[in-house]
């Protein structure tokens, strides 16, 4: 124990004079080719814990007059909103309009922070991830169909860490950090004033991970939510993980709720599959075991099942770090269906169900890719695109938006949400940057000449 807090502290001293720089604790870092780590059979090497861990944190400084992220080649990127606070997640309504949680953690209880959580708020604070949440969803409206929002205005105040939303038979279902709730809406409206109908209360407290995110099913009748773990892999005691790191399963006739899936450490994205009618999702897994491990994954979330953590990941491979181990449930592991690069940060889904990036990315899925902090060399930091045939992923990913990181490895952005607008246009909500990006085919093939370079 004391070796163990005399690390933490010297971890602790060290974050702290350098202050919103580059941090690094250990000389370990990736051996593995990152693109070994994406697909179905990902590459995973044998863990690599030290007892100070890796932390190499982009330091957030947001985009400078005249920059953007860099489109891929055949593709444009242009500003659709800016000015926003902390944008994290995304929704289209029927009409078109746009609906934007600008939203961050909640306040935590500051005299029962340990040193370990005191110094994650360092790092994260330096990242761009300690704003105040504004608590609310804005609207974005562009009536005239120039690609840029004429209209931006607060559309419901007085939230609690907002994240996911879903529109069904006239109501607004928004997913704070503690609980689902419901407004009535109306096509068209701009501001939406009625107090809320609370549906269920969602597992909250201490929140490792905050951010919830609802999905409705097809027939209506249910709605489900995901709830991330309350750790990196159970070091809070597994009683603090009731509920948590799984996906629940809402019927909105009772309002009962139960466990749909399990094992998910930190869900998001959640997405009906166009062609399989099957719901997936994205998943960020655990931390400090190195560089290689463990790859963030997308997958079909299937009824009862079990995907690892903390146990094992991704399937069977065992998490020794856990006591006592549970052989029983690691037997029963899941292994997901597509891993998308350790340490990325996915926490953006959304599949191409319009026509405007052509037939041959019908129905693939757009991931955002928010970036690491454990990992030497970074990795995520942008938007990728991976391809679908019969409801199934069919081939390795490609870049679709970058240059989030500078060359001087400040970052300028960060991936979020994403969305496919009506007229078919991908939208990325960018939390560092403060805006949303629309990404179209280009007309002349090049990539976009106001970026700022990508990722090294």
């Amino acid at each position: 124990m004391k070796k163990l807090l005399i690390s933490l502290l010297a971890i602790a001293f060290v974050a702290a004079i350098a202050g919103v720089g580059v941090i690094l604790f250990s000389k370990e870092q990736a051996t593995v080719a990152l693109e070994e780590q994406y697909g179905s059979d990902p590459k995973l090497p044998p863990p690599d814990p030290r007892i100070l861990p890796t932390v190499n944190q982009a330091r957030a400084e947001p985009w400078k007059r005249g920059e953007t992220p860099t489109a891929a080649q055949g593709y444009a990127v242009s500003q659709f909103a800016d000015g926003l606070d902390h944008p994290r997640w995304l929704h289209v309504l029927p009409n078109g309009d746009v609906l934007v949680a600008e939203s961050n953690k909640p306040p935590q209880d500051e005299s029962s922070m340990g040193i370990r959580r005191w110094v994650a708020k360092l790092v994260m604070s330096s990242a761009g991830a300690s704003t105040p949440s504004a608590n609310r969803i804005s609207i974005l409206r562009d009536a005239d169909g120039d690609g840029v929002a004429e209209l931006r205005q607060p559309f419901i105040t007085g939230l609690f860490s907002p994240f996911g939303m879903a529109l069904l038979d006239g109501k607004l279902y928004v997913a704070n950090a503690n609980c689902i709730v419901a407004f009535p809406y109306q096509e068209g409206a701009t501001e939406i004033t009625a107090k809320p109908e609370t549906i269920t209360e969602l597992p909250a407290g201490l929140n490792h991970h905050w951010t919830k995110d609802v999905i409705a099913s097809p027939d209506g009748t249910k709605l489900y939510v995901t709830v991330g773990s309350n750790s990196n892999v159970g070091e809070n005691g597994m009683e603090a993980e009731e509920g948590r790191a799984a996906v629940h399963e809402i019927d909105l006739a009772t309002k009962q709720k139960r466990l749909f899936a399990t094992g998910l450490r930190n869900p998001n994205g959640l997405s009906w599959q166009p062609d399989s009618g099957e719901l997936w999702v994205v998943v960020n897994e655990r931390d400090e075991i190195g560089s290689d491990l463990v790859p963030d994954y997308m997958t079909s979330v299937k009824e009862g099942a079990f995907y690892g953590w903390p146990y094992s990941y991704f399937g069977q491979h065992v998490d020794d770090r856990i006591e006592p181990r549970r052989p029983d449930l690691v037997a029963k592991a899941i292994k997901p269906d597509y891993a998308l690069g350790s340490h990325t940060a996915a926490l953006g889904l959304t599949f191409n169900s319009g026509s405007l990036f052509g037939p041959e990315m019908k129905n693939g899925a757009f991931i955002g890719q928010h970036g690491s902090w454990n990992r030497m060399p970074r990795s995520g930091y942008k938007v990728i695109f991976v391809p679908f045939s019969d409801g199934k992923p069919a081939g390795p990913p490609r870049d679709i938006l970058t240059g989030f990181l500078r060359l001087d490895e400040s970052a300028a952005g960060r991936p979020v949400g994403v969305a496919v607008a009506r007229d078919g246009a991908l939208l990325v909500a960018d939390d560092v940057g403060n805006s949303i990006w629309r990404v179209t085919p280009s007309q002349s093939g090049q990539t976009n000449p106001g970026s700022v370079g990508s990722e090294p």
